[in-house]
């Protein structure tokens, strides 16, 4: 059985961006995820050590995050990646990753990508 867990806006000061000006001073990112994994012995023993940790996850998506980056879809990607790796459990991983208040000449709240493995 499947079971899904989501990690809704994490938020971090990055230096991702296609204009040199971008990787220097930095902008918020918003990131959404949404992991769905084997449910195994995770519910049946009470066990959290069985489970996919999601500290572990935040803390894998903070060090992808800390990598500077040209493009967001290159920063899901890497998420994603990282993600399945660490926790071969993991079946499927949806990750929305947001540029916040993105210079681009005019008002705008955010832009997003989202990348489904």
């Amino acid at each position: 059985m499947l079971y899904r867990i989501d990690l809704r806006d994490m938020e971090f000061r990055a230096y991702h961006g296609c204009y040199d000006l971008e990787q220097k001073v930095g902008n918020r990112f918003r990131v959404q995820l949404t992991i769905w994994t084997e449910l195994g012995e995770v519910a049946r023993r009470d066990d959290v050590t069985l489970a996919v940790n999601y500290l572990s996850v935040y803390e894998q998506v903070r060090e992808v995050m800390a990598r500077t980056q040209r493009t967001l879809e290159c920063v899901a990607c890497n998420i994603i990646e990282s993600l399945k790796e660490q926790f071969p459990a993991i079946e499927r991983v949806a990750c929305t990753v947001a540029k916040l208040a993105p210079p681009l000449g005019g008002k705008i709240r955010e832009v997003s990508v989202t990348l489904e493995a």
